[in-house]
């Protein structure tokens, strides 16, 4: 997927410019180095593969951070994602409806998957709790991602909510974008980012990325820009 110039960030790093012509916009920086190694499950895989997708995965940037998942469009992205997360061997942290924990049976699965019930009247307790997680999880050097769709929801959202912003910025973890391609039938990740405080700038960056990806219902999937 093209995006626009760079210029020279950090080691393994590069700062995506996004305005055309003069000086380079203030953007995030690109980690491109995967330095954490995972060992997923092949029988995953091969049961993607035998369903017709292609899972792309060379490694995490950092052993914490937010996954972002688009788009999100169709009850069909959770059991492609499951068996991505599966095939990847990614331990993740997920934000679901809480009216989906109370469920019997289901409930009980989605927190053995990483479930964290969020009612979606008060979602910034949610949010808080979990900056002050990744914290703590990278003072102490253990595993903490965050996966969850900023949309929100499969209905058609008018941008993203930034719940996964402030994670980011305020815990100062690395942000991946995942995608799940029905055009391609191919799920993975795309690439790994740290957020640079400007929101526009930022977005700008993001949304070129993940300007060719298609959801299952196309016509569902948010416009990637802020709330």
């Amino acid at each position: 997927m093209p995006w626009g110039p760079g210029v020279a960030g950090r080691p393994g790093e590069t700062v995506a410019a996004v305005a055309v012509g003069g000086p380079p916009a203030r953007g995030p920086r690109e980690l491109r180095e995967r330095p954490v190694r995972l060992r997923g499950s092949r029988v995953a895989r091969a049961l993607l593969r035998l369903l017709g997708w292609r899972l792309q995965f060379d490694g995490l940037a950092a052993p914490q951070g937010v996954i972002v998942v688009y788009p999100h469009t169709s009850n069909w992205d959770f059991p492609v994602a499951v068996l991505a997360k599966w095939g990847v061997g990614i331990p993740v942290t997920f934000w679901g409806k809480d009216t989906l924990f109370d469920v019997p049976l289901l409930g009980r699965w989605l927190r053995h998957l990483g479930g964290l019930p969020v009612a979606r009247h008060t979602p910034q307790g949610a949010v808080g709790q979990m900056i002050a997680a990744m914290r703590a999880a990278r003072e102490q050097g253990r595993f903490l991602w965050l996966a969850l769709a900023p949309e929100g929801t499969r209905s058609r959202a008018q941008g993203w909510r930034l719940g996964f912003y402030r994670v980011a910025r305020e815990a100062d973890v690395p942000v991946a974008l995942v995608f799940l391609d029905f055009g391609r039938r191919a799920v993975g990740f795309d690439s790994f980012w740290r957020l640079s405080g400007d929101v526009p700038a930022d977005f700008a960056v993001l949304s070129e990325r993940l300007r060719d990806v298609r959801g299952l219902r196309p016509g569902l999937a948010a416009p990637v820009r802020p709330l």
